[in-house]
C-alpha cells in the first residue's frame, strides 16, 4: 500500500509539472503577443506628421523626397521632404515594392538617401515567436487534451486505510440470496488457498445486472469492505476516448495496477459503455471494439497466482458482447431484483436510522405501499420526507410528510399556484374520475388511493393506486384490464363532454406500449400465436410473411379498440358514480381512499 501511496504522490507531482509547462507556454504566448503588438504598431497611430501613402508616391514622383528611413520587417517608414524641417511617417502596404520603387528613382538620377535599419533582437525574437505561434498553440492544446483525456492510470483505489465508505453486508438490505452468493466471493479473496487445495478455480468475473437503483454498486463495495482488500472503481464511460487506442491503453493500465495490488477487486460500473457487441464499423465504434478486445485479453490473462476478481454492473445485459459473458470471463451473472416487501422494510429501516421519525409512522405500511420501488427510490422518499418536514417546521417526520414525499417522487411537485379555466377544471375532473370509476369495476386492478385535479409535474391531475402486491407475472386478463383503466380518462371525456383533449396523450402512449408488448413480446395474440417479434431484425420478421407488420399493427389496434369500448360501456353503466366523483373533485380538488370507498358504499 505504501508503494501505491508513493505512486499516487508521484502522479500528483507529474500533474503539477504538466500544468506548470502549460502555464509557462501561456505566459510566453501572451508576452510575445504584447511585444509584437507594441513593436509593430508603436508608430502606426496617426498624428499631424503622418503622410498618406498616395501622397508619398506623389512626392516621390515630383522628386521632393530627400531621405527614406525604414526598418526591415516594418511597414512604417520615415521620410524627409525638401524644404520641410520635420520628418513625416507613412504606412507602406508592400515594403519590397516600395524599396524597388525608391531604387528605380535613384537609378534615374533622383537624390534620395535610402536607409534600411536592421531589426532589433527583441523584434526578431517576437517575429520568430509569432511565426511559431500556430505550432505552439497546437502543442499546448494537445498537451491539455491528453491530460484531460487521462492517458495515465485511471481508477479510484480504496484500500483498508483510504476507503471512503466502510460499507459492509449489513449495510445492504433486501438482497439476502444475492449476498449469500457474494459471501463466497469474499471467501475466495480471503482464503484462496482453501479452494486451490480442492482444485477449484477462483471466478474471474461477476456480472451484476438489474434496474437502476437496485444496489449493484453498493453490493460491489460491500464485497470489498468484507474482504478487506483494495477496491479499484471505474466507470465504463471513462474508457471511451476521442483518440483511437486510448481506451485500450487505459484498460491495460487498470489491470497493471490491479496485479500490483492483488488480491483486489476491480469494479467497472456501466460496463455496457465498453462491452457492447462488436461491429465492423469504423470511427468511435472501432475504438469501442479495441477497448473491448483489450478487456477480453486482460481477463484471459489472469494467472492462477493472481487473485483478482472483476465485478461489473449494467442495467442492459442484452447489449453486452457474448464473448464477455462466456465462462472464464464473467463466470457468474447475478440478477439484482427490486426488493420484495421484506426487503423494502429492511431498506427503510437502514435509511431511517439517522432520521427523526414520529412514533405514528409505520415503516411496514410504507413498505406495503411501495411495491416495485428500488432501494434508491426508497432512500429518496425518506430523504424528501425529511426535507418536507423541515420546510413545514415539524419537530419530527410525520405521516403527511411521507405521503407528500411519495407523491413528489412518483408524480411530481404539486403546483397549487397554477390557475386554469373552469372548462379545463371540469375536463380534468371527468378525466380522472373516468380512470377511477373504470378501475373500481375491474377485478384485477388495485384499489384507488387518491384522486386529485391539482397539477403535479407535467400532469394536470392524477389517480393514484395502492401498490401493495409484489408481482412477478402478469396475466393476459390483467393486461387487458390495465388497457381499459388507462383509456378510462379518454372515454370519460368523449362520453360526457362529447370532445377529446391532449390530456390523454401519456395514457395512450402507455396503453399502446402494453398492447404492442402483448402481441410482439408475450405472444398473447390469438391470430399471431406465441411468437416473439420484438427486437428481431427485419429479415427475421419477414420469415413469417411479407404482411406480418400489418398483422401486428392490426392486432394492436384490436386490443386498443376493445379496451376503449369496454371503458365506454363501464362508464355508461355507472354514469351516476362518474358524475358524483367528478363534481366532488371540482368542489374540493382531492378525494382520498376513505372518501372514494364511501361513494361506493364500501
Amino acid at each position: 500500500m505504501d508503494k501505491d501511496k508513493d505512486k499516487n504522490k508521484n502522479e500528483k507531482k507529474s500533474d503539477k509539472k504538466v500544468w506548470l509547462i502549460i502555464a509557462i507556454i501561456a505566459i510566453i504566448l501572451i508576452t510575445a503577443g504584447i511585444i509584437t503588438f507594441l513593436l509593430l504598431n508603436k508608430n502606426d497611430e496617426k498624428d499631424e506628421n503622418t503622410l498618406a501613402y498616395t501622397d508619398l508616391i506623389k512626392e516621390i514622383s515630383y522628386g521632393n523626397i530627400e531621405k527614406v528611413e525604414m526598418t526591415v520587417g516594418s511597414t512604417t517608414v520615415k521620410v524627409k521632404i525638401k524644404n520641410e524641417e520635420e520628418e513625416k511617417t507613412a504606412i507602406v502596404p508592400d515594403t519590397e515594392s516600395f524599396v524597388t520603387l525608391i531604387q528605380e528613382k535613384v537609378a534615374d538620377g533622383n537624390e534620395i538617401e535610402l536607409i534600411q535599419n536592421p531589426r532589433s533582437f527583441l523584434a526578431q525574437f517576437a517575429s520568430v515567436i509569432v511565426s511559431l505561434l500556430p505550432t505552439i498553440i497546437m502543442v499546448a492544446l494537445f498537451v491539455m487534451i491528453f491530460k484531460m483525456q487521462g492517458l495515465g492510470e485511471k481508477g479510484k483505489v480504496y484500500d483498508e486505510t483510504e476507503r471512503k465508505t466502510q460499507i459492509k453486508f449489513d449495510d445492504v438490505a433486501g438482497l439476502d440470496e444475492e449476498k449469500q452468493e457474494m459471501i463466497e466471493i469474499v471467501d475466495f479473496l480471503k482464503r484462496p488457498e482453501k479452494f486451490a487445495k480442492m482444485g477449484a478455480r477462483v471466478p474471474k468475473g461477476v456480472l451484476l445486472y438489474g434496474k437502476p437503483g437496485t444496489g449493484k454498486t453498493l453490493i460491489a463495495k460491500a464485497i470489498a469492505g468484507e474482504a478487506n482488500v483494495p477496491f479499484i472503481s471505474m466507470s465504463g464511460s471513462e474508457f471511451i476516448e476521442m483518440f483511437a487506442g486510448l481506451g485500450a491503453s487505459r484498460v491495460r493500465k487498470l489491470f497493471e495496477k490491479a496485479r500490483k495490488l492483488a488480491p483486489c477487486i476491480v469494479f467497472i460500473d456501466e460496463i455496457d459503455a465498453i462491452g457492447s457487441r462488436r461491429t465492423t464499423n469504423s470511427g468511435a465504434e472501432s475504438e469501442n471494439n479495441q477497448t473491448l478486445n483489450q478487456l477480453l485479453v486482460e481477463m484471459d490473462g489472469f494467472g492462477s497466482e493472481e487473485t483478482i476478481i472483476v465485478l461489473a454492473a449494467t442495467n442492459r445485459p442484452e447489449m453486452l458482447d457474448k464473448a464477455l459473458l462466456r465462462p472464464g470471463r464473467f463466470d457468474r451473472q447475478i440478477t439484482i431484483p427490486t426488493p420484495d416487501l421484506k426487503g423494502r422494510l429492511e431498506i427503510l429501516k437502514i435509511h431511517s436510522k439517522e432520521k427523526k421519525l414520529s412514533d405514528e409512522i409505520n415503516l411496514e405500511s410504507i413498505a406495503e405501499d411501495t411495491a416495485g420501488f428500488t432501494g434508491a427510490e426508497l432512500a429518496n422518499i425518506l430523504n424528501e420526507a425529511a426535507i418536507i418536514a423541515t420546510i413545514n417546521k415539524h419537530d419530527e417526520i410525520e405521516n403527511s410528510d411521507i405521503e407528500e414525499a411519495v407523491k413528489k417522487v412518483t408524480v411530481g411537485l404539486e403546483k397549487r399556484t397554477r390557475k386554469y379555466s373552469d372548462k379545463d377544471k371540469r375536463l380534468t375532473a371527468y378525466h380522472e374520475a373516468g380512470h377511477a370509476v373504470v378501475s373500481r369495476y375491474l377485478p384485477t386492478q388495485t384499489d384507488v388511493k387518491e384522486i386529485s385535479i391539482i397539477p403535479r409535474g407535467v400532469a394536470g391531475g392524477y389517480t393514484m393506486y395502492k401498490s401493495d402486491d409484489d408481482k412477478y407475472y402478469i396475466s393476459k386478463t390483467e393486461m387487458k384490464e390495465k388497457l381499459i383503466a388507462l383509456l378510462g380518462g379518454r372515454a370519460a371525456e368523449k362520453l360526457v363532454l362529447d370532445d377529446i383533449s391532449t390530456g390523454a396523450s401519456n395514457d395512450i402512449e402507455v396503453a399502446t406500449g402494453i398492447a404492442r408488448d402483448m402481441v410482439t413480446k408475450y405472444g398473447m395474440s390469438d391470430v399471431l400465436g406465441p411468437i416473439d417479434f420484438q427486437g428481431k431484425e427485419p429479415y427475421e420478421i419477414q420469415m413469417f410473411g411479407e404482411d406480418i407488420g400489418d398483422k401486428i399493427g392490426a392486432e394492436v389496434k384490436v386490443l386498443i379498440d376493445e379496451a376503449y369500448k369496454s371503458a365506454i360501456d363501464l362508464l355508461i353503466a355507472h354514469r351516476d358514480k362518474l358524475d358524483l366523483i367528478a363534481e366532488t373533485l371540482i368542489k374540493q380538488e382531492k378525494i382520498n381512499e376513505v372518501q372514494f370507498n364511501e361513494m361506493f358504499g364500501k
